[in-house]
């Protein structure tokens, strides 16, 4: 079967973007699923947070996207069974200036992975945290929709008009399929009003879109990725960690339906 590529985005830093990414795709693998994370973000916050140095690898990303390198050369495993990582690299930062003078730029990443195809169940693109030519690639690439990461504080739909929009021209002209499959609330403090006042807001924005599962504020995810490690690894008892187990098991009934099972 042909993976379903999905790309996580939003401009917004500090959203627990990559954290979603990581710890998703290390669940769904735990679910029995091959997954692939890919990290497109040149400050390579997947790669490290799945135990690889960027500053130890060979092949990167930016060489499959730049220099023509075959994808499955930069493709390293990690401490999870059925988890892969397409790393990235400092060297990423340049990329978006040398790709503005590639033919059919925005479509470099779609074709880089398409040998990957295959092999996995799962493509997980982490995005970089703006709306260049990156993000663009991510979005074109997503065969299966958008995952966009909302953190549960104070003007958290701020700026999301400008991804919808990213998206809204990606689709018309790269990407026809190209949906928003899921809102993820994520650093929820149940501790106060604020919390509950976005979620509502959040949910009233995107009614269908919203997962159920919502991620807690956790200190031990946020210490999760300066050990190299998932949630699993580090901490898998924690609020986290079962917040981000349930969030899997509603992201893959709601990805294959009937078909889920762990």
């Amino acid at each position: 079967m042909t993976a379903r590529i999905y790309c996580f985005a939003n401009q917004k830093g500090g959203v627990a973007k990559t954290t979603t990414t990581v710890n998703l795709g290390a669940c769904i693998a735990a679910a029995g699923r091959r997954v692939l994370v890919v990290d497109v973000d040149p400050q390579s916050n997947a790669t490290t947070s799945l135990g690889i140095n960027p500053r130890t690898l060979e092949v990167s990303l930016y060489d499959v996207l730049i220099e023509s390198r075959p994808v499955h050369e930069a493709v390293t495993l990690t401490e999870w069974m059925n988890l892969d990582l397409l790393p990235s690299s400092t060297d990423l930062a340049g990329a978006e200036v040398e790709m503005a003078g590639i033919m059919a730029r925005e479509r470099l990443l779609t074709r880089s992975l398409a040998p990957l195809a295959e092999k996995y169940d799962y493509i997980f693109i982490d995005e970089p945290p703006s709306l260049g030519l990156l993000t663009i690639n991510g979005l074109t690439a997503a065969t299966h929709g958008v995952v966009v990461p909302v953190q549960c504080e104070y003007l958290a739909l701020e700026g999301l008009s400008l991804l919808l929009n990213t998206i809204r021209q990606v689709r018309e002209v790269l990407n026809d399929r190209l949906v928003i499959a899921g809102v993820v609330l994520t650093m929820y403090d149940a501790r106060t009003n604020l919390g509950q006042d976005v979620v509502d807001e959040v949910r009233n924005f995107f009614p269908k879109e919203v997962f159920r599962t919502i991620i807690p504020r956790n200190v031990r995810l946020s210490e999760a990725p300066s050990h190299g490690k998932t949630i699993l690894s580090y901490a898998p008892l924690s609020a986290g960690a079962m917040a981000y187990q349930a969030l899997a098991q509603e992201f893959l009934a709601r990805a294959e339906g009937a078909r889920v099972t762990a």
